[in-house]
């Protein structure tokens, strides 16, 4: 794999841990600015759709910039939004922080996605479409748990000041290593015209409701270990590290097997993610069991990525760049909807194994999206080949 990849993996490690870290630092959070934990929560949600909301606009601004130089931009943003956040006075302007940071992660993994993919040979693109978003799981082993670790000693500003270090080196990693490639061509409305497709808009709830289930988990998985399974908040880290090596490995898994089959690869992981998270809810209260479930949770979490990141661009040729965006906007759709929804339930008083019942339900509802899209595109494949039997009869 180019060297290239590994510098867009270091953006991505430092924007993985900025957008996970909150998961262990809610009740930090929550007792320094006066919210409840579900309140704190909304800062995962707020992310989330700051993601949602700013990766297409900005890729369609960026039209006209080559695609390194799009990088560097949303990397100089990525800084910002963590200068602010870690200078934030109050709740409020800690979320304007978070936003600001979310408008730069949408348009970097789409158009980072874009240039993974050029960069090595067609039959190669999931698995390079995975080694980037290796940072973004690496961040749950290493950034994640090492961030919760600093906030807990250092106070939680101390970890927003060590992701603009990070970001700092990605920035320097993609000025240094990646290539420059020509700006996108054919335009906005040429762009704009491939969402015309319903392939494409299946594709994209597919990624919806598929990964949703992964926050309405882990945003709440501090509590869930604290408060149900008697961990105590020093072991957060160290769990939140091992479910990362979960994450890490069912990235790579993920891509291996969209290289071979996309659409079979979403139904197995995101299948799978749905039966782990019954277990979670089921062994919450063994420590052992808890560790084991949460882990293999984060095997199938990941192997969800590749093959629908693989997916959307297949089924959107004709605009790559700005389709990835939109699908990084999709996942994060995603995680403020099953973070919100998790938080919910907690408020409903039906306490904090209710996020795992919650990821559950957003997983069948991800699988029914899969089925759909799997019917539909069936459906030209069949036509062509009922084409082909009235041809060869017709000739008979």
């Amino acid at each position: 794999m180019p060297l290239a990849l590994f510098a867009l993996a270091i953006s991505a490690f430092g924007i993985g841990t900025t957008e996970f870290i909150i998961n262990g630092l809610l009740p930090d959070l929550a007792t320094d600015f006066g919210v409840t934990i579900p309140a704190a929560g909304l800062l995962v949600s707020g992310y989330a759709l700051g993601v949602a909301v700013g990766g297409p606009p900005l890729t369609m601004l960026g039209g006209r910039l080559s695609r390194k130089t799009m990088l560097l931009a949303l990397m100089l943003l990525f800084i910002a939004g963590n200068l602010l956040s870690a200078l934030a006075p109050s709740y409020g302007v800690l979320m304007v922080g978070r936003f600001l940071a979310a408008f730069s992660h949408g348009a970097y993994f789409g158009v980072g996605s874009v240039v993974a993919a050029d960069l090595v040979a067609p039959q190669k693109r999931a698995s390079a479409i995975a080694l980037m978003f290796t940072g973004l799981t690496l961040a749950n082993v290493l950034g994640v748990p090492a961030g919760t670790w600093i906030g807990q000693a250092f106070g939680w500003r101390s970890t927003f000041w060590v992701v603009v270090v990070i970001g700092v080196a990605g920035l320097v990693g993609v000025l240094a290593l990646v290539p420059r490639q020509p700006r996108p061509q054919g335009g906005v409305l040429r762009e704009l015209a491939t969402f015309r497709s319903g392939g494409v808009w299946l594709a994209l709830a597919m990624t919806v409701f598929g990964f949703a289930p992964v926050f309405a988990m882990i945003t709440f998985i501090s509590p869930i270990m604290t408060g149900v399974g008697g961990f105590s908040p020093g072991a957060v880290p160290l769990v939140m590290a091992v479910f990362g090596v979960g994450l890490v490995a069912g990235n790579l898994i993920g891509g291996r097997l969209a290289d071979r089959a996309v659409m079979p690869s979403i139904y197995g992981s995101v299948g799978l993610l749905t039966l782990l998270a019954v277990v979670v809810a089921l062994v919450a209260g063994n420590q052992v069991g808890f560790v084991i479930a949460i882990t293999l949770f984060g095997v199938a979490a990941f192997a969800t990525v590749p093959p629908l990141q693989t997916r959307v661009l297949d089924t959107a040729a004709g605009a790559p760049t700005l389709a990835s965006a939109a699908n990084i906007g999709a996942f994060n759709l995603g995680n403020a909807i099953g973070s919100f929804a998790a938080g919910l339930t907690i408020d409903a008083g039906l306490g904090y194994t209710a996020p795992a019942w919650t990821a559950a339900v957003l997983g069948l509802i991800g699988l029914a999206v899969a089925g759909l899209a799997g019917l539909q595109a069936r459906r030209p494949v069949a036509a062509a080949a009922q084409a082909v039997q009235v041809e060869r009869a017709g000739a008979a």
